[in-house]
């Protein structure tokens, strides 16, 4: 069902988003996926002011981390976010975080769904033309 679209965007882990272990608290990898999705939307015209502008919300209904190591305050690793196509009236991306010190190997992988809400905030069931639009327009029709 068409092309691949993907971005990234790199991270130097921040004191305050550690734990009293000095490792990455569970909650901060949500804000690297928020940020990767950010990357996203910048480089493919999918962010949340492109589809507030068109009448919609896309607040996230599900989120998922698997952790596979540590990072910790100061490190750099590097944030992959991959669009994952679907009929249905959602936006999917699947994610990857990699550690920029050591060989690229991997630290965490998750995913997220949003859906669609018109301005009275009523689940859209169906694809919103501007995404119907946006994904013609990326060759995922």
């Amino acid at each position: 069902m068409g092309n691949i679209l993907k971005a990234s965007t790199e991270i130097t882990v921040r004191f305050s988003e550690v734990d009293s272990m000095n490792i990455v608290w569970h909650g901060s990898y949500a804000l690297y996926f928020e940020d990767a999705r950010e990357a996203f939307g910048a480089k493919f015209g999918l962010g949340y002011l492109d589809i507030f502008g068109k009448g919609y919300y896309a607040p996230l209904v599900d989120l998922r981390f698997a952790f596979k190591k540590p990072l910790v305050y100061g490190k750099k690793a590097r944030v992959d976010v991959a669009f994952r196509n679907t009929e249905a009236a959602k936006i999917i991306f699947d994610y990857e975080i990699f550690d920029a010190a050591d060989s690229g190997s991997p630290v965490a992988t998750g995913s997220s769904v949003q859906v669609f809400l018109d301005r009275e905030y009523r689940l859209m069931w169906t694809n919103p033309p501007f995404y119907e639009e946006w994904k013609q327009k990326w060759g995922l029709l």
